[in-house]
């Protein structure tokens, strides 16, 4: 036998029409207990009350049918159709005002009830609209929000469950947030291909609202998840976001009634809170990430201009960039001249066989081989089907796609970035974000390159220096002070040979003899000047003790260490000490000098101070500038205190170790 349905509809006015004849029925028990007592025909109007109930829940259709029973029951139980005449309308007047009043008041009850219910759900849809937007406007966490209207939709739809569906990339929707009233629960954080029969498929096939009118015998992952749950229809409609389709809303019932026709409209509404929801959500992202940019900038920018070490400023940049982007392993090579790269820098999920100092060939397209070879910013959303040893390393890692970012250093590729992840591909534009950070690392190479070949160049000047002062020591020694003391001997012999009456003669050689003694102790004391011998021979201690010795003030020493040092340190701490010594007698007016030569942490350390006038300026004088050049050169540190009434502190550090 054929399955027969009856439409809700009608089930619902046939309901309305069986009570509204059970009224009739008793409203006409009540005319006939009131017959005799009262007239008949004034009792008409009481078949009113059966039209008025029937008119408000059921509607006017069902109240016109009552008052056509209701006017038919007054006939043929009070007026007696067989003795009606045909030439007395006034018998059936009050029945016909009666029937078109009962309409006519139908009509109105159902329409002001309509009226009324609509109100109701007006100021129901707009409360909910207002709690909702009371959320946004706080800047609830999109979640919250999510959850708020895919339950409002809910509720407002009449639905049995709802759910706020997002699409991904890879082709498939996402729930972010479900509501039931029934005892089943929508699957959230699952991930569904847009495949078969689905109010997510169609809604992204047409880009507007749609419906869906039943489930059985459709195909799709949704499809089943509809039928398990006993779905029967389900409406949905589209969010938007920036012109872009974002996701869903969808309300489904079990119920043989559809929706109804301005269930759309209601869940268009809500939609537009989602995007305002989403877009605040993307603008603070946005700002947030901006200033987490902003600030990791500054530190690394920070580290730059202290002249931190390349080294660490590398490290910092992979910290920092990893931590903006949530980056899983970020990686810094150098470009070496035979074509491999030098891992520099390396922070993540990288392992010892990616450490630092292990070199390697990369083949495109990888992201780094791309950028280093066209100096431009380079994206690998898939490094799968990347060759080579480097990249089968980093596939061991996990990891998915990559960013190759280009470190041009004084015009040149030094190296680049690589920032790696996990997941499927990193957001548009990171790449140019990121650009900033390399900069600063080609800041950082520059400087430190720099800074080598000033170094280098000090040291070189300072050697130059130091070999021209040991040949001028050499030729003083070798030459004019050996013709010098060669020509005090014969003076001394041809002084002997004179004879006696000549003493004139005698004496005036003896005097020259005597002036040529004080000229080769001259030219020792300039030899010493240039280069001490006693700094060769005896030691760092021994010459600063002859220093000072021959010093005019007074000069307490303490060496605490007997070892001896390079000679380029030797020689520096020596100058120093004596550069110290020669400003304080000229210009300190000091009556007490201090130095302390001992060694600390790796390094020579040397303090010279006095009880003088002060006032000194290490930026002014050629003699502390040159001492200043000299100390650097062998990346020493040169500090001068001299506060005006308080004398002056020379302090130096020396590295013992060449670097």
């Amino acid at each position: 036998m054929a399955d027969v349905r009856i439409r809700p509809s009608v089930l619902r006015r046939l309901s309305g029409l069986l009570v509204g004849v059970v009224l009739v029925a008793a409203i006409s028990g009540l005319i006939e207990l009131l017959d005799g007592h009262v007239p008949v025909i004034s009792l008409l109007v009481l078949y009113l009350l059966a039209v008025l109930p029937v008119a408000l829940i059921w509607g006017s259709t069902a109240a016109v049918a009552v008052a056509i029973i209701s006017s038919g029951a007054y006939l043929l139980l009070f007026l007696k159709p067989a003795r009606i005449r045909a030439d007395d309308p006034q018998t059936l007047l009050p029945l016909v005002i009666f029937l078109i009043t009962a309409v006519v008041v139908g009509q109105l009850a159902a329409r002001a009830q309509r009226q009324a219910r609509e109100s109701a759900r007006l100021t129901e849809e707009q409360t909910a609209l207002r709690r909702v937007a009371t959320l946004v406007a706080q800047a609830s966490p999109p979640s919250e929000v999510f959850e708020a209207v895919t339950r409002e939709v809910g509720l407002l739809c009449g639905a049995d469950l709802a759910r706020l569906e997002r699409y991904d990339d890879d082709g498939t929707v996402t729930g972010v947030a479900a509501w039931s009233r029934v005892p089943v629960r929508l699957a959230v954080g699952t991930r569904f291909a847009l495949e078969g029969l689905s109010i997510a498929a169609r809604v992204k096939e047409s880009g507007g609202p749609v419906r869906v009118e039943g489930f059985v015998g459709a195909s799709g992952p949704i499809a089943e998840e509809a039928r398990q749950l006993r779905i029967r229809s389900s409406v949905g409609s589209p969010i938007v976001v920036a012109g872009h389709l974002w996701g869903v809303i969808a309300a489904s019932t079990r119920s043989h009634v559809p929706f109804p026709v301005n269930t759309e409209a209601q869940m268009a509404d809500f939609t537009e809170l989602v995007v305002t929801t989403i877009e605040n959500a993307q603008g603070r992202a946005e700002i947030s990430d901006l200033l987490d940019n902003q600030a990791a900038l500054r530190r690394v920018a920070t580290l730059v201009a202290r002249g931190a070490p390349t080294a660490q400023v590398v490290a910092e940049v992979g910290e920092e960039v990893g931590r903006v982007l949530g980056a899983e392993a970020t990686m810094t090579v150098r470009l070496d001249l035979d074509g491999l790269v030098t891992v520099v820098g390396s922070t993540g999920v990288h392992g010892e066989r990616l450490a630092e100092g292990t070199r390697w060939k990369i083949d495109p397209p990888h992201a780094l081989a791309t950028a280093l070879a066209t100096g431009e910013p380079a994206i690998l959303d898939d490094i799968s089907e990347v060759p080579g040893e480097f990249a089968a390393a980093i596939r061991e890692t996990g990891i998915r796609s990559a960013i190759g970012i280009p470190i041009v250093a004084g015009g040149k590729s030094w190296g680049a970035l690589a920032i790696a992840t996990r997941n499927a591909r990193f957001p548009v534009g990171t790449e140019h974000r990121m650009a900033a950070f390399t900069e600063l690392v080609a800041i950082a190479v520059a400087d430190a390159e720099s800074a080598a070949e000033l170094a280098a160049s000090r040291a070189r000047v300072v050697a130059a220096s130091d070999e021209a002062r040991r040949k001028i020591e050499r030729n003083l020694h070798d030459g004019a002070q050996q013709r010098l003391v060669t020509l005090g001997l014969e003076l001394s012999l041809l002084q002997g040979s004179v004879p006696p009456d000549l003493d004139d003669l005698r004496s005036g050689i003896g005097r020259i003899a005597a002036d040529l003694a004080e000229v080769l102790d001259e030219l020792r004391e300039m030899s010493r000047g240039i280069h001490p011998a006693v700094l060769s021979e005896g030691g760092l201690g021994s010459a600063l003790r002859a220093l000072a010795r021959r010093s005019t003030v007074f000069v307490e020493l303490d060496v605490r260490t007997q070892a001896r040092f390079r000679e380029p340190v030797e020689v520096a701490a020596y100058y120093v000490v004596s550069e110290a010594l020669t400003n304080m007698t000229k210009h300190a007016d000091a009556s007490r000098v201090t130095i302390l030569l001992e060694e600390r942490y790796g390094s020579l350390w040397l303090e010279v101070q006095d009880d003088g006038v002060g006032g000194a300026d290490p930026a002014r004088g050629s003699g502390l500038v040159g001492i200043r050049d000299r100390v650097e050169a062998l990346g020493g540190t040169f500090e001068v205190s001299s506060p005006v009434g308080d004398g002056t502190l020379v302090q130096v550090t020396l590295p013992i170790l060449p670097r």
